[in-house]
């Protein structure tokens, strides 16, 4: 159980130390493990380098059928030794990047008061991944990018992407008055996980228009972005909830916001097949009492 556990963590850090720390081991410790399992598979499951570490093909399938099962005989073991209805162990959570601190805000705070046995740890990036295969026991994911095969919960409501610039930048370059407008700014894009820019999306009475704008940076951070536009860099696309603050201060301001139309907020989701952890039962109860009208169920909970 410990070197499939310590593959499991190497593969999500692509990293020994990474890995070492997440367990409390060793970096020479997790490295035995790793050369001793797959000295008893007889294959390579990682590639390594002085820089990198990274599955190999029979590392990638290997990693994909294990996870799963440790799974489940780890959350057998919390349900057999606290009890079914005793939140305890880690809770992981795969989040968007820059949706931590709403949380935090919003639902974990509360939680980690209520639940003080429950370790909390949310990993923030902006690919989609398959959460049982990584072994993580919830996502945080927009409205549509949820898995069909998934149970969903609303922790948000609708929200919306806002054109937004400093009062001083409209002030230097003009207020645009209709998107093809914003062709003569320099934009702060988004790096998307595929590589490349984000398109912006705006839509208008059944218009709908995709704006490829002249990218004056570029990052794949939500922070980034916002303090880019902040300095007056540039004319920004960010989500609204993002900028709450900025908005209410007057530090940004939102533009062509009759093109900014509201799409489906955050949901929570995790798998409904399997065995639900109480830690994850605990969370869900917790989003349902502070938004009792916002459940969004595909399938029952067993």
């Amino acid at each position: 159980m410990t070197e499939l556990e310590v593959v499991l963590a190497v593969a999500r850090r692509s990293s020994f130390r990474g890995a070492a720390q997440e367990l409390g081991m060793s970096t020479t410790a997790v490295s035995s493990a790793v050369a001793g399992l797959e000295a008893r598979l007889k294959v390579r499951l990682f590639n390594r380098s002085t820089r990198s570490v990274a599955l190999t093909d029979a590392g990638q399938r290997y990693v994909e059928r294990i996870a799963p099962a440790l799974d489940e005989i780890r959350s057998a073991g919390e349900e057999a030794g606290s009890g079914p209805d005793t939140p305890s162990g880690t809770l992981r959570i795969n989040a968007p990047q820059g949706t931590a601190l709403l949380l935090m805000e919003s639902v974990l705070s509360q939680y980690a008061l209520r639940y003080p046995q429950v370790r909390v740890d949310i990993v923030s990036e902006s690919r989609l991944i398959d959460i049982v295969a990584e072994g993580f026991d919830a996502g945080i994911r927009l409205a549509e990018s949820v898995p069909q095969d998934m149970i969903a919960v609303r922790l948000t409501g609708d929200f919306r992407m806002l054109v937004v610039a400093t009062p001083e930048y409209l002030k230097r370059h003009g207020t645009p008055e209709h998107p093809r407008d914003l062709l003569g700014h320099q934009s702060i894009g988004m790096r998307m996980s595929h590589g490349g820019i984000y398109h912006w999306e705006l839509e208008r009475d059944g218009e709908k228009l995709q704006m490829d704008l002249p990218v004056r940076m570029a990052f794949n951070e939500l922070p980034a972005i916002k303090e880019a536009v902040l300095q007056g860099l540039g004319i920004g696309f960010i989500t609204e909830w993002f900028i709450g603050r900025e908005l209410a201060s007057g530090a940004l301001t939102p533009v062509l916001t009759p093109w900014c139309q509201p799409f489906g907020g955050l949901r929570l989701y995790y798998p409904g097949h399997r065995f639900v952890p109480a830690r994850v039962r605990a969370l869900i109860e917790l989003v349902h009492e502070l938004r009792p009208a916002g459940a969004v169920r595909t399938q029952e909970m067993r």
